[in-house]
């Protein structure tokens, strides 16, 4: 995230990692990022992960992480989250930098929020700002009406992905199992840092 500025008397704006605005409650109108609000293991499991995946290329890569999101998603078709990917990819590359890209999009009749992480074994082109290959893929479909807490969670697990410590772990990773371990343990000590910094502990 880059910054966070006030819209009006009941909004701020958060400046996404590839220029969109989210915009959240007022109040929280700060160069910290809101605390986070989901508990990340509610939306990505151990079935939403793979490590050392093989992608041809960018739009392999999204269908191999369409798969993965359709686990969690058995009355939708994987066909159609590659359709919404790939038409979010046409607004604005989702590459975040540092070998890291945060492809997320919006599902009609969706009413939950469902993640899935690749680490791929060799990285591919992502059209990404700063010309960086990626091999970190973290992928997002979301409810097509979204509100602040949606919004909210996208700017929590973009800063996530945004920590060298993390990158570093996922990168480190041998196994799908270690992949998520890697992902929900730095999260959840996020949180906690979160929290104690909000304390002023």
């Amino acid at each position: 995230m880059q910054e966070i500025r006030k819209r009006d008397d009941s909004t701020s704006a958060v400046l996404g990692p590839c220029g969109q605005l989210f915009t959240l409650p007022h109040g929280r109108i700060s160069h910290k990022l809101p605390p986070p609000i989901m508990l990340l293991e509610q939306i990505i499991k151990l079935d939403n992960v793979l490590c050392n995946a093989q992608a041809r290329s960018k739009k392999h890569c999204l269908e191999i992480l369409s798969e993965l999101l359709v686990r969690s998603l058995p009355d939708i078709a994987s066909e159609d989250i590659v359709a919404r990917l790939i038409a979010r990819e046409r607004l604005g590359c989702t590459g975040l930098g540092q070998g890291v890209a945060f492809p997320h999009c919006r599902v009609p009749g969706l009413d939950t929020t469902i993640a899935a992480l690749i680490r791929l074994s060799e990285p591919i082109d992502f059209d990404s700002s700063d010309g960086d290959s990626v091999d970190i893929v973290f992928g997002l479909v979301v409810p097509q009406d979204i509100d602040a807490t949606h919004q909210a969670n996208i700017c929590n697990i973009a800063d996530l992905l945004g920590d060298q410590a993390l990158r570093q772990k996922i990168r480190d990773a041998d196994t799908s199992n270690q992949l998520y371990d890697s992902l929900i343990n730095s999260y959840v000590s996020s949180v906690v840092i979160d929290l104690k910094t909000a304390d002023g502990s």
